[in-house]
């Protein structure tokens, strides 16, 4: 009997030091981050409590919690707007948290694992515990100038400062009222929820940064080109010079824009000539010659197919592999199945203009405590050479030609050296396209990379195509950064 009960209280000894070791275990090594899942409602009910930090863009505060006389104590207001929601998100105590509002969690709330102290000190204290406030990077004057250039239009812009990383600018329309889903009003917020879910032009998907990734038309030949110097090619590197090219193994043709051949005739054309006229014939014939592998390379150098946080969570962009001939040859200008965000384009005209280095971009400059101390500041992220120097100053002069004498004149800037590169990209809707910009400026010390995408903007026979719409646009943006 004796011999018995050793065993029983044996086994319930280890049972419950299995218990205690299971539990400090999840609260040492996972507390932080069960504590900051943007699904633990306890969590969020418990923030409420807390005055959750404001969130800050060039002095101006674009969300802050307010005081009100009910059981939640506050309430999350965003003063910044509609121009703003795409990067804040909202938090509410109905619907799981988005944009920084998610991602800075922790920070905002005063919970994450540097903060815990002050928490437990102020509670001590009898002081009303509040969370950090976080100042982003982006610049008000060039997220409005970009709000204003989109207009009534579906797209996105995205605006990158090339030496640093900093996002500038980021816009995603239609846009909608976070105030509207962060009131403490549990049917109103759901209602508003409701309605936005419904709307087909899905206006709470920051088009910037997630959702349905869009393809790239022709600025991916600059990733194209990219492949070609890398590999021995020149600007000056010839190619022959069809008005129109049958696919390898089909029976389906492609043309260029034009419907003739590039530059407007001769039996040959250059590179640097078929980017300049945005060709697609002879990137279709590079892209064969080069080869799947190789401009896979310089694609994976530039962050497609890889993860990446800013901190908000991005959507890969996709270049695709195990392509037949035909395949590889639409994927050369863009079409058939690669597929980006605004973000990752931009990110490619970031790193040309940065000399062929890619940065890591990133939406959080610094973030402040209770006590105004500064306890992280922005770093520079450097995640690789996607490409030689020489590289990116060959593309930056083909860029350059693009836009002071070929067909980017929507992106020209008065005493400036701008370079571009414009897409049409084909979509699901019959006779309508994708209107694409990229580039940087100036050329010679770039301030500014942005990308800026216009959703079924357009047709095919540039009527009002990717110069008319997307380089103006990109244009406001870029002044707007000069303009400082």
């Amino acid at each position: 009997m004796t011999a018995r009960l050793r065993r029983v209280t044996i086994v319930v000894f280890l049972l419950f030091l299995a218990l205690f070791c299971s539990t400090s275990l999840i609260q040492v090594l996972f507390g932080e981050r069960i504590n900051g899942d943007a699904r633990n409602s306890r969590a969020i009910l418990d923030g409420y409590q807390i005055q959750r930090g404001s969130i800050v863009a060039g002095g101006q505060v674009i969300a802050r919690s307010d005081p009100v006389d009910n059981a939640y104590r506050y309430t999350r207001v965003y003063p910044g707007g509609e121009m703003y929601s795409a990067v804040t998100g909202y938090y509410s105590h109905v619907l799981a948290p988005t944009g920084i509002e998610a991602s800075e969690n922790l920070t905002l709330t005063g919970t994450s694992r540097g903060q815990t102290f002050d928490q437990l000190v102020d509670r001590i204290n009898g002081v009303t515990p509040s969370g950090s406030d976080v100042t982003l990077t982006i610049d008000p004057e060039v997220q409005q100038a970009a709000w204003d250039a989109l207009g009534d239009r579906i797209g996105a812009a995205v605006a990158i400062e090339p030496k640093t990383g900093r996002i500038l600018a980021m816009v995603s329309k239609p846009s909608y009222d976070a105030t509207a889903l962060a009131g403490n009003d549990t049917d109103s917020a759901t209602q508003a929820w409701n309605a936005l879910s419904a709307d087909a032009d899905e206006p709470l998907v920051n088009r910037a940064t997630a959702g349905d990734t869009y393809p790239p038309g022709s600025t991916f030949k600059l990733v194209v080109a990219a492949a070609a110097l890398e590999n021995g090619y020149s600007p000056e590197s010839r190619f022959a010079n069809p008005s129109a090219l049958t696919l390898t193994g089909t029976n389906t043709q492609i043309h260029n824009v034009t419907m003739g051949s590039c530059g407007g005739g001769g039996s040959t054309t250059t590179l640097k000539t078929a980017l300049q006229y945005s060709c697609n014939i002879p990137f279709a014939e590079l892209g064969a010659e080069l080869g799947e592998d190789k401009i896979g390379a310089v694609a994976s150098a530039l962050g497609f197919d890889q993860d990446l946080e800013i901190p908000l969570d991005v959507t890969q962009s996709h270049y695709p592999t195990g392509m037949s001939t035909a395949q590889l040859q639409l994927a050369s200008f863009g079409q058939y199945d690669v597929r980006v965000t605004p973000l990752q384009v931009a990110s490619i005209s970031a790193t040309i203009a940065n000399g062929g280095t890619r940065l890591q971009p990133g939406l959080v400059d610094s973030v402040r405590d209770r006590g105004l101390t500064t306890t992280q500041s922005f770093q520079t992220t450097t995640l690789g050479q996607a490409f030689s120097t020489q590289t990116a100053q060959t593309l930056t002069e083909m860029m350059v030609n693009d836009v002071s004498s070929g067909e980017i004149s929507g992106a020209r800037i008065d005493g400036v050296d701008v370079a571009g590169k414009t897409g049409t990209a084909e979509t699901t809707k019959e006779s309508q396209y994708d209107l694409w910009f990229t580039g940087f400026a100036p050329a010679d010390d770039p301030q500014v990379a942005v990308a800026v995408v216009v959703e079924n903007g357009g047709t095919y026979n540039n009527s009002e195509g990717s110069n008319k719409v997307a380089a103006p646009m990109a244009r406001k943006i870029m002044k707007a950064v000069l303009d400082r």
